[in-house]
């Protein structure tokens, strides 16, 4: 054990990444606020780890050996969101076809992290609030009050002084909520942090897959604006390692590796020395799904243009069924901004700045299941 450090703050170091002043300050703000069951509010862009700061107060704190659940309310349809929290009875309603314990429920004694709160319907923020000030839950379809005791952490990228003043958010659920509100820094305030994260993600890679970064590469690395931050810095990693493993990369590798949407191309000779490289790095990152996982938080490229597919040319005699062209590009690019925003539907709608609602109904109109995007 490292000097003046106990299994705590080890566990805390292991977890939040990082020896930069905003680091630090994060972590004893962690310890900090882990002490007591105070509701809080965690803040900060996408993508910059507001989950696995949540997950670092649950087990910092008393509650530590009781469930954690997080819950991203803007990933659930509306109309089940209520059940998903305080849970149904059979019959409730169709599709019910079971009791069903709601996430407030089964996390009794421990804590629920409600990520994307910002996103929350308004007649749920009323039931919410309920639910913090008399800790008592009634299910779907039930009229019996149940106590709960759960510590709630909540989260959102969005300025909620600007949805209060609009009408789209609570301002009492906000000071419920928001008992301790707590910052949690972007990467690009932190960028000498980036060394370090990048031997974390790389902890569980074979050798082969781990590449290296010449001063050119970790100078513009330390320059990029990361606007996806933390997830964005995991992905680039992985995307290095498949395509650039055991290698030492520089300035001009890792700009293009910056741009997610950059074409790469390979002698044929190269990309055959690079099947085996692949190959057992899709199996570790397979089976690290889970772990990696917990860096949460939103969209790897916020500020990089969807591609756009390239329509037909009509052929001479030929009409072409522009409604159907139009549509089928409208499709794809909804596939491409959910798979950008890691299936949250919010960011999704952002990246092709549309409405969350809208967004929706187009999902709806072609056929793109909820679950795609859950």
């Amino acid at each position: 054990m490292t000097a003046g450090k106990n299994n705590q703050d080890l566990a805390l170091e292991a977890l939040i990444i990082g020896s930069s002043p905003a680091t630090s300050h994060l972590r004893e703000m962690i310890r900090r606020v882990a002490r007591s069951n105070a509701s809080v509010m965690l803040c900060g862009p996408s993508g910059s780890g507001k989950e696995l700061v949540a997950r670092a107060i649950h087990d910092m704190g008393a509650r530590a050996e009781k469930p954690f659940a997080a819950i991203n309310c803007g990933a659930i349809p509306a109309e089940l969101i209520e059940s998903e929290l305080f849970g149904h009875e059979k019959g409730s309603f169709t599709g019910a076809t079971s009791r069903r314990l709601g996430h407030f429920e089964a996390s009794e004694g421990g804590t629920i992290f409600l990520d994307e709160i910002g996103d929350m319907r308004f007649d749920m923020q009323v039931k919410l609030l309920r639910v913090l000030e008399e800790r008592t839950i009634v299910r779907v379809g039930s009229s019996e009050v149940r106590n709960v005791d759960v510590r709630v952490i909540s989260a959102t990228h969005q300025d909620l002084g600007a949805a209060i003043a609009d009408g789209r958010f609570r301002e009492d659920l906000f000071f419920r909520l928001g008992v301790v509100v707590l910052q949690v820094p972007s990467l690009a305030s932190r960028v000498e942090d980036i060394p370090a994260l990048i031997r974390h993600f790389q902890r569980k890679m074979p050798a082969s897959a781990k590449c290296q970064f010449d001063q050119g590469a970790l100078s513009v690395l330390m320059q990029h604006r990361w606007p996806g931050n933390v997830r964005e810095l995991r992905n680039f990693v992985e995307r290095a390692s498949v395509l650039y493993g055991g290698e030492t990369l520089g300035a001009e590798e890792v700009a293009l590796l910056l741009n997610p949407t950059a074409q790469f191309t390979l002698p044929l000779e190269a990309a055959s020395a690079r099947t085996a490289n692949e190959a057992a790095y899709a199996l570790d990152t397979e089976a690290d799904a889970d772990a990696e996982a917990d860096v949460d938080m939103a969209a790897e490229a916020a500020e990089a243009p969807v591609p756009v597919a390239k329509a037909p040319t009509p052929a001479p005699g030929r009409p072409i069924d522009l409604k159907r062209e139009i549509e089928n590009i409208e499709l794809e690019q909804i596939h491409v901004a959910l798979e950008l925003a890691d299936g949250i539907i919010s960011e999704a709608a952002r990246l092709l700045t549309l409405k969350r609602t809208t967004l929706i109904e187009k999902m709806r109109k072609y056929g793109v299941q909820q679950a795609q995007a859950a």
